[in-house]
């Protein structure tokens, strides 16, 4: 699957997006692969939502390989 970094989560990844097999998985064996390849990314696994082929998912979400998978920070405007 792609994995898609931004803002904040790049800088704690040193990348923007990566590959990742993970085959069929649920959000938590996600962010599991995530954090064992990127372990900078566990700081920030309670404020970051998911997005599975652009749409927000749900935390009982199931995640393919052949999935684009966003990491979306906190947003904040005025």
């Amino acid at each position: 699957m792609r994995i898609l970094l931004f803002a904040h989560l790049k800088d704690a990844a040193g990348c923007a997006q990566f590959e990742l097999n993970c085959g069929d998985v649920d959000a938590e064996g996600l962010w599991r692969k995530l954090m064992d390849v990127h372990p900078g990314l566990a700081h920030f696994r309670h404020s970051v939502r998911l997005a599975k082929n652009s749409e927000y998912v749900a935390a009982d979400a199931r995640f393919t390989d052949a999935d684009e998978v966003a990491l979306i920070p906190p947003v904040s405007g005025g």
